[in-house]
């Protein structure tokens, strides 16, 4: 039987979901500091459903607080659909709803972390969760915090 192996999520692109270019800008900015090139961005959790629907993405780092769709929505309605229930999603918040990430780990977040962040709070939550080998792929699957 021949085995089936798991794809290099490290070769597919990364959705940055935020409703403040600013901080689309920053993690783009991080995420080209760890070689990380491919980076596709949206403003809103309605608009990312609609990119996540049109081509796989290894990793979703997502705002919680957005609006017509939140990043917590978002991330749900990952978690149902049997399509993308397996792609890697980082929640973003600030210091003052941080306790909304009791919701998110419910719902299967992989890693959180709180606004403002430094950028190597981001890149170690990225290298945290995003494996750069298919060693540490089953790492991936655990959940990471980092707050500042």
């Amino acid at each position: 039987m021949p085995r089936t192996t798991m794809p290099d999520l490290r070769q597919l692109p990364v959705l940055v979901v935020d409703d403040v270019a600013m901080i689309r800008a920053v993690v783009r900015a991080v995420l080209k500091q760890i070689e990380v090139h491919d980076v596709h961005e949206a403003p809103d959790g309605a608009a990312a459903l609609a990119m996540l629907n049109e081509r796989p993405y290894g990793l979703v780092i997502s705002d919680w607080n957005m609006f017509p769709m939140s990043g917590l929505e978002l991330l749900r309605t990952v978690r149902e659909d049997r399509r993308l229930r397996e792609t890697l999603f980082v929640m973003m918040t600030t210091k003052e709803q941080a306790h909304a990430f009791t919701a998110a780990r419910r719902a299967g977040v992989n890693a959180c972390l709180i606004k403002p962040f430094m950028p190597a709070a981001l890149r170690k939550v990225i290298e945290d969760v995003w494996p750069s080998d298919q060693s540490s792929a089953l790492a991936a699957s655990q959940t990471a915090t980092t707050q500042l």
